[in-house]
């Protein structure tokens, strides 16, 4: 009689499941949202990289592509364990329990909300390199070139915040993909990697079962545009090469402006897909998680904490490395493949899909 139960619970459980899922993102929407997340303002600093690193460091770039492209594939096969699990840290705690979940949520979160400090900054370097004698004033106040640009972005970027469809996000990414291809194009005529969106990419597709072949797509493309940007760079200005590489382009040059619009547009594309998760988790601990106006209020005060940050610490080179060094190889590397370990430890299977 149990048995009967259960069964008949979980076919009724189905219907709406099934429903939801017909509700998701299309595979390429999907595959816009996560070349959006992959190829973004790491564009602008590998050919400093490069230049660091010298030409052997290519290899290091490929083997974290690869290396990236597998650990997103453990995580799908971390969620398909459960059906409760809608993001990364629901797979750390499935695999961990609460503290494993608080652990990877520190990460995670600090990384997302660092790259959208770094987006503000991006923005502000950019404006300030086309419009050196813009100053604003505000209230009587003056504020110089790069704050009021930090300012006038954070503006700009507030609205697609409150936006939770990812489907309408995804034309957005569209355009973001669209302003990096232009950008690797431009900086030649003048002259990898976010794995911790992807649990959310994957919970909002229709067919998840698709997702491995998103990865393949994002992957391929992301590290073939790095890849180019890189090489280009370095061999345009080698040892000379600012920490954004559209700062050594030439200001009078037509092509140098529209690599630096194209730059602009980028981080309005993606602020909103990279603050959404951290939004999200916030809602969710909140008694009125479906309150549409608490969601406005939160995401505005996720935003204008932001500026504050991009205000007080202004340093783009800085602010990329730390990501990359330490919370980086921790969210998108090891955490990724303990969390697979611990959660199929009876039913591992090795090789590729």
């Amino acid at each position: 009689m149990d048995d009967f139960k259960a069964e008949k619970i979980e076919s009724q459980s189905e219907v709406p499941m099934a429903e939801a899922a017909r509700k998701g993102t299309t595979f390429l929407k999907t595959c816009f949202n996560g070349l959006n997340a992959l190829s973004g303002v790491g564009i602008l600093s590998i050919p400093y990289a490069l230049s660091q690193g010298g030409w052997l460091s290519l290899i290091v770039l490929f083997l974290v592509a690869i290396l990236c492209w597998y650990t997103g594939l453990l995580l799908r096969r971390c969620m398909d364990s459960s059906m409760r699990i809608k993001t990364y840290p629901d797979i750390s705690e499935l695999a961990f329990g609460y503290r494993g979940r608080a652990i990877v949520s520190i990460f995670l979160y600090l990384e997302l909300y660092l790259v959208a400090v770094e987006f503000l900054i991006l923005e502000g370097d950019n404006l300030h390199k086309l419009f050196p004698n813009m100053e604003f004033k505000i209230a009587g106040l003056k504020i110089g070139g790069k704050q009021g640009f930090v300012l006038l972005t954070s503006l700009v970027v507030l609205p697609s915040t409150w936006l939770k469809s990812l489907g309408i996000m995804a034309y957005f990414s569209a355009g973001g993909v669209l302003a990096s291809i232009v950008l690797v194009v431009c900086v030649l005529w003048v002259g990898a990697v976010d794995g911790v969106v992807f649990p959310t990419l994957c919970n909002s597709m229709k067919d998840r079962s698709k997702f491995s072949k998103v990865l393949h797509v994002c992957f391929i493309t992301s590290t073939i545009i790095y890849a180019s940007m890189a090489v280009i760079g370095y061999r345009m200005y080698g040892e000379h090469l600012n920490a954004q590489v559209t700062l050594n382009l030439p200001v009078r040059k037509t092509s140098t402006k529209i690599a630096i619009c194209t730059t602009l547009i980028n981080p309005l594309t993606k602020y909103a897909i990279i603050l959404t998760p951290l939004a999200t988790a916030i809602e969710e601990t909140t008694y009125l998680r479906n309150s549409r106006t608490l969601s406005i209020l939160i995401r505005t005060a996720l935003v204008g904490s932001t500026v504050v940050v991009a205000l007080t610490i202004p340093f783009f080179g800085y602010i990329m490395a730390f990501i990359g060094a330490s919370v980086d190889v921790t969210g998108s590397m090891l955490m990724p493949c303990l969390c697979y370990l611990k959660i199929n430890k009876d039913s591992r299977s090795f090789g590729l899909e």
